[in-house]
């Protein structure tokens, strides 16, 4: 392969830029439009999935407040109660509705904050794949990977309480703190797959040409070596929704999470426990089935797009 000289005109790195964009990200995403369209389960898996996105954001302005007591006690499933009435004489599908939109959060904030930290320290790892600035990076990444998610959420909620904490001028919710603890969860994976993919890249004739003609170090990563990076990791982020929302709803089915009256899936079947035998099988088998949902779908999209970067399935 030719080398290139440093002497290339004025422009040459526009163009280098201008040509190896289009390639890649064009090519994934005609693949993944083309998954989408001729995979019948990963359009099932976006239709559950905007279904869930639809109900949690329009949800609860059309039911409104789940937390009201104004019906019987364990009503099962009517006309006037789709889903049923829980201990309290709540009506459940209204809870389960409102408890939606609590997923949502968890699983756009934890997998969000969790890419913030993640992606730089992935793209510096790979970037300098194996000096000692990769090193200390995957280090660090490693030391956090080998707590899993549930013994991290038990020690961080069991030190600072499941209830809001004020650190400083600054009120943690609940919320927050599930957020937070799920997204150091997955940061570490995050960050495993962004190195592997950056060290992929570097290795591109497109970073040598840009190294050659003196373009900073940060403009190459995050500039152009970011953009091709993005796809495993997305398809990485779309499989860690599912993993978040069924992570806040375990951490609340143990006490651990979100608490009371405030409606998450979680602490819904955390109280359905205590009717499973007394024949209320609508407290528990339906907000778990709109759990089961949502989570099925989130993995059907991710499997989609992961369809979509197998090289065997390129055309």
């Amino acid at each position: 392969m030719p080398e290139v000289s440093s002497t290339l005109p004025t422009g040459t790195a526009t163009q280098v830029r201008a040509d190896r964009r289009p390639g890649r990200v064009r090519r994934v995403g005609r693949r993944a439009v083309a998954i989408v369209n001729h995979n019948r389960l990963t359009r099932i898996g976006f239709l559950l999935t905007a279904l869930f996105v639809l109900i949690a954001v329009v949800g609860p302005m059309i039911l409104g407040d789940g937390t009201k007591q104004d019906a019987g006690i364990l009503l099962s499933p009517s006309g006037a109660h789709p889903f049923g009435t829980d201990d309290l004489g709540r009506d459940l599908l209204t809870r389960s509705v409102a408890g939606s939109r609590v997923s949502l959060f968890v699983a756009l904030g934890s997998v969000g904050l969790g890419l913030l930290v993640a992606l730089p320290i992935g793209l510096v790892a790979g970037y300098f794949g194996g000096t000692w600035i990769d090193e200390l990076l995957m280090g660090f990444v490693d030391v956090i990977l080998a707590l899993p998610l549930f013994v991290l959420g038990l020690f961080l909620l069991g030190i600072t309480g499941t209830g809001g904490s004020q650190v400083g001028p600054v009120f943690v919710s609940a919320t927050l703190k599930v957020v937070v603890v799920i997204a150091v969860g997955a940061m570490p994976f995050f960050a495993r797959v962004a190195r592997a993919a950056t060290l992929n890249e570097r290795q591109e004739d497109y970073v040598n040409s840009l190294r050659v003609l003196g373009v900073p170090r940060w403009k190459i990563i995050f500039g152009e070596v970011l953009p091709n990076v993005l796809p495993p990791v997305m398809v990485q982020a779309f499989l860690w929704m599912a993993i978040a929302i069924f992570a806040e709803a375990a951490l609340s089915f143990l006490g651990l999470g979100i608490q009371p009256p405030e409606a998450t899936l979680g602490n819904i079947l955390s109280d359905a426990s205590s009717y499973m035998l007394t024949g209320a099988w609508w407290y528990s088998v339906l907000p778990g089935a709109f759990l089961s949902l949502i989570i099925v779908g989130l993995n059907l999209v991710g499997d989609g797009l992961s369809d979509a970067l197998d090289p065997d399935l390129r055309t």
